[in-house]
């Protein structure tokens, strides 16, 4: 623990900094948004390694090997495709300097420090990935009953028995409209843009 504060005095550590939304442009992350379709910086936490970088489509780690080293690996994880779960806020105690945002994104698991001072935005922070998290679960359920309610309607018309042209038309209808039915449901319950949730929990 001495070690600690005493790398966190000589400003040796590496603890976070939340970035104001005036100084995104300034940061290198933003290098590498998607403005073009609509992406847009939403929270972002710089330290003297990492940026950390919440999107209304993605969360993106600028990864770097050390404070002096220019190499940086970039991780980008669409909420798409990676589920956000077990989010978690561990707060300062007395003697730290800093506060801790847990959560996992798809397979990886990260782990945040941030200097305490920033526990309020953290607190925002933690609300809206949270309400992802629930999001993204509901919406697991809604696309397996969307394809459950297909199946169902598939073997009831299979049970109707078609002759000739006739079952070949009717095998076409019902086709289209098993596989318009599925892409209504994925378009509305495979969200891909979450601006909402950040704007709506995010004090700016």
């Amino acid at each position: 623990m001495f070690k600690k504060i005493a790398a966190d005095a000589l400003g040796l550590s590496d603890i976070g900094s939340v970035i104001s939304p005036a100084d995104y442009d300034k940061v290198d992350a933003d290098d590498y948004i998607m403005h073009e379709d609509g992406e847009k910086i939403y929270f972002l936490i710089k330290s003297k390694t990492d940026e950390y970088c919440f999107t209304n489509q993605a969360f993106i780690h600028l990864d770097g090997t050390s404070a002096i080293s220019k190499k940086r690996t970039l991780m980008r994880y669409s909420y798409s495709q990676n589920t956000i779960s077990n989010v978690t806020l561990e707060t300062a105690g007395t003697v730290d300097l800093d506060a801790e945002i847990k959560f996992s994104i798809g397979a990886r698991t990260f782990s945040i420090d941030v200097h305490k001072k920033f526990i309020e935005e953290l607190k925002d922070l933690f609300k809206s990935l949270v309400k992802i998290s629930e999001i993204c679960h509901e919406n697991e359920y809604a696309l397996q009953f969307a394809q459950q309610s297909v199946n169902l309607a598939s073997s009831t018309l299979n049970q109707v028995r078609t002759e000739g042209n006739q079952m070949a038309a009717s095998f076409k209808e019902i086709n289209a409209a098993a596989f318009e039915w599925l892409m209504d449901s994925r378009t509305k319950y495979h969200v891909k843009d979450f601006g909402y949730v950040f704007e709506k929990y995010i004090n700016n």
